[in-house]
């Protein structure tokens, strides 16, 4: 089962829901559906944006950002959490976990940069209406939108080869029913120093994030005494998703300090929280952002209409 050289393991086990594995395979219904509705909810945007050229324009394009983001997110987790559920397929191999880590991870950090532009678009055309055209022009949201991927893809690279490096003297049971970072760094038995430092720079991107995101919004609101719906739904889906993975940090600085297990559950479970932080968002995000606008909804009226 483990390399004897380096003491590195052949596969992780995946941890379920603790507690209530008999119940596994009821809930693979309701993880499937979840996954099919973000399919049906996300590729639908892309394919209107795609196919109208009226919708070329920065907000939209910033949707579909959104969207592919949050397509990535749900086929990176997919593999294991129904397999988990619905055959017991718990083992993954150590190669497949890092490389799911690294997608799952930066797919996350493309959302959440896709989720500052969307706040700064949204300032923009509302601060400075008349100059909004010639400052987001096709070129610089293009150019935004490869920065972001590369953003997220330069700062994964470097972990999969530093857990590569260390030794886990046997220590292979996750935590998770999928391969994150901040689970396996528990497990490795060496120094993880530069592996943490690293970890905490992505983690401070989230927070640096989050706190543009929400000085974005507190501007909008400064700039007009009122706000629409559909503004005031973006704060709430980027709380929803930051305030859960604040709890998984929480949960897990809870076990690595010698709480109780049975404690650190009840206080914050990782495991509901952590398949709620990355299934539940690819569901909302189509509702958000998406069906309450005016265009994207005519669009997919179209392209149903069409198909019929």
């Amino acid at each position: 089962m483990f390399n004897s050289s380096q003491f590195i393991p052949k596969y992780f086990l995946l941890t379920g829901l603790p507690g209530l594995e008999a119940l596994h395979p009821w809930f693979f219904f309701p993880f499937c559906s979840i996954y099919r509705v973000a399919l049906m909810g996300n590729s639908p945007i892309l394919a209107v944006i795609r196919k109208n050229t009226i919708l070329y324009q920065p907000m939209y394009l910033f949707l579909a950002m959104l969207a592919f983001a949050e397509l990535g997110v749900s086929a990176s987790t997919q593999p294991t959490l129904l397999g988990i559920f619905l055959f017991g397929a718990n083992e993954i191999c150590f190669e497949a976990c890092l490389l799911q880590m690294f997608s799952i991870h930066s797919f996350s950090i493309m959302e959440s940069g896709v989720l500052l532009a969307m706040s700064v678009d949204r300032f923009l055309a509302i601060y400075n209406p008349l100059r909004y055209t010639a400052i987001l022009t096709g070129p610089l949201t293009a150019g935004t939108g490869a920065a972001l991927g590369l953003k997220s893809v330069m700062l994964m690279s470097p972990l999969p080869f530093l857990l590569k490096r260390v030794p886990f003297c046997g220590h292979n049971v996750l935590s998770l029913s999928y391969c994150l970072h901040l689970d396996l760094i528990q497990l490795p038995c060496g120094d993880t120093h530069p592996n943490s430092i690293l970890g905490l720079c992505i983690i401070s991107t989230f927070g640096l994030d989050s706190l543009l995101i929400i000085l974005s919004y507190v501007l909008i609101l400064y700039t007009v005494l009122g706000i629409t719906s559909g503004e005031a739904e973006g704060p709430q889906h980027m709380c929803f998703t930051y305030v859960c993975g604040a709890c998984i940090l929480r949960a897990h600085d809870q076990r690595d300090s010698g709480a109780p297990l049975q404690e650190a559950r009840c206080t914050c479970c990782p495991s509901t929280l952590a398949n709620v932080y990355l299934l539940v968002p690819p569901v909302l995000n189509p509702i958000i952002y998406s069906v309450k606008t005016k265009q994207i909804r005519q669009a997919l009226i179209q392209l149903i209409l069409q198909r019929k």
